[in-house]
């Protein structure tokens, strides 16, 4: 008979996580029973769960206490979260969800706080060694204005970002070469680029602005590398070349094997000492070497391109989280295995209770 086990899996709401329920459905070995949690009532991914929860938002003061009610109440055995914004909550209460037999998959606190602010990720990289963008930290807009023009705009093409963000959130890219009148008016709304005079006709009266990060563009290939690692010591670096993405997600990829890439990123977590699922965002600079853009400590959203290329990644931070062991068998690749993402629907009830595929 086969073993049911409790995964809590936070934020399900996310693009990503219908992908993480499907890879931990696949699994033979173990039947899951899967809890699913989200601030929002009415999401897709809710039909796919065994039991659906509102969830307190990661900024509540009563989040952990929540938390663990729940995983006492459902006898949670591992929770994988999806949310950044919870990560360190989770990592520095781990010891309390231990003692009611509860693991988290997740990284310590020392490794979060490097790898999570984009200003501290790159200059302890930068410091051990390792290759980075060019980069500069800004609080005001007369800095913003100063780092933009120092890094070589309008000649070259400038980034920006919030340290501390998720996604795309508050990324942009000044390109003086970007048609801007043939974006508004022949391609799909975007806010990935935008103009000097623009950028700062929005600033215009604002003093101060959250931590960001100036950095030179990287024209090339992008990398998203899904990464399972032991606190440092790499398992697997799976790497996924992003040919086509909207609002951030891979639309469009192909699982490469490219050993610069693994070796890069891999030197990467090994250095932060990182542990669980971890995602590496990677693009080839001018010169066509490999530099890193960000860090998401947690699963990724198209995870699930490695499921189907063979390695099912969630289900292996199950594993480690739980110290079981992981074969050989599970981490062989299918390389060149090819993503092209559509719509899929879910249907509810008018008392918000989904709708079963038999009915």
């Amino acid at each position: 008979m086969t073993e049911t086990l409790t995964i809590l899996i936070t934020g399900i709401g996310s693009p990503g996580a219908p992908g993480v329920i499907k890879s931990l459905r696949a699994v033979n070995e173990y039947d899951f029973y899967i809890v699913g949690i989200d601030i929002n009532p009415y999401i897709a991914a809710k039909a796919m769960v065994d039991k659906y929860l509102v969830g307190p938002k990661a900024s509540d003061a009563n989040y952990i206490e929540k938390l663990l009610l729940i995983c006492s109440e459902e006898k949670v055995d591992v929770v994988l979260p999806m949310v950044s914004q919870e990560l360190l909550l989770f990592s520095k209460h781990i010891k309390e969800f231990r003692k009611i037999g509860t693991e988290v998959s997740v990284s310590n606190c020392q490794s979060l706080l490097k790898a999570m602010n984009k200003g501290n990720l790159f200059k302890f990289l930068d410091e051990k060694g390792v290759s980075v963008p060019e980069y500069s930290i800004v609080y005001t807009p007369n800095e913003l204005q100063k780092a933009i023009l120092k890094m070589g705009y309008p000649s070259n093409p400038v980034c920006m970002k919030p340290t501390i963000s998720d996604g795309s959130r508050g990324f942009r890219i000044l390109d003086k070469k970007k048609n801007l009148l043939n974006q508004l008016y022949f391609e799909k709304p975007s806010s990935l680029y935008i103009g000097f005079q623009e950028l700062f006709n929005q600033l215009q009266g604002v003093s101060s602005i959250p931590e960001t990060i100036v950095m030179e563009y990287l024209p090339f290939e992008e990398y998203s590398i899904d990464i399972l690692a032991r606190n440092g010591q790499v398992i697997t670096a799976i790497p996924r070349l992003r040919e086509e993405i909207v609002n951030g997600i891979s639309v469009k990829g192909t699982i490469v094997k490219d050993n610069e890439i693994i070796n890069y990123t891999s030197n990467i977590v090994k250095e932060l000492g990182l542990h669980g699922n971890i995602g590496v965002q990677v693009r080839r600079d001018k010169n066509r070497q490999p530099k890193i853009i960000e860090i998401n400590p947690r699963i990724q959203g198209t995870i699930v391109h490695c499921t189907a290329a063979g390695v099912n990644l969630p289900f292996l931070a199950f594993k480690l989280a739980k110290h079981l062991p992981i074969s050989h068998d599970e981490l062989k690749v299918r390389w060149g295995l090819r993503l092209a993402r559509y719509w899929e629907e879910k249907y509810f009830y008018e008392d918000g209770r989904p709708v079963k595929e038999e009915e």
